[in-house]
């Protein structure tokens, strides 16, 4: 199961982490929320709470190019090499993506499919990042 931090802006999509929390306790959804927007007082408090995740799932809706919160939780998250996914939030609504988000960063389609299909990426990330962390070094002598 890839364990997930996600993002979300906390002033008016309040229901779209209800909506994804609710998806990730269904039976075989393959992930599980560790972590998610808070009001943190500082940068290491914000990087503590990502520790335990291996994807940023980024929930956009309408206000989201607007929230400086999120946008410190995707810069956090680079910074850590978490893997970032964008979903769009709303279907009726034009959704935005959080400042700093690259250009060639897709914002997808929020279904179950996809999400299933984009988290199994971040679980062949998290398996290759750790495999290379046990990979003993060599010290120049």
């Amino acid at each position: 199961s890839v364990r997930v931090f996600v993002s979300f802006d906390r002033e008016h999509d309040r229901d779209l982490f209800e909506r994804i929390l609710a998806e990730s306790q269904h039976a075989g959804s393959g992930f599980e929320i560790v972590e998610h927007s808070e009001k943190d007082r500082d940068e290491s408090q914000l990087r503590r709470r990502m520790a335990d995740a291996d994807q940023l799932i980024v929930l956009c809706g309408e206000h989201t190019e607007e929230s400086d919160a999120m946008r410190a939780e995707l810069d956090a998250a680079r910074e850590e090499e978490l893997p970032c996914l964008l979903l769009w939030g709303r279907r009726d609504s034009m959704c935005t993506r959080p400042m700093g988000a690259k250009r060639e960063e897709s914002m997808y389609t929020w279904s179950r499919e996809v999400l299933r299909e984009q988290l199994a990426v971040a679980g062949r990330h998290r398996r290759t990042r750790d495999a290379l962390a046990r990979v003993p070094r060599h010290q120049p002598r």
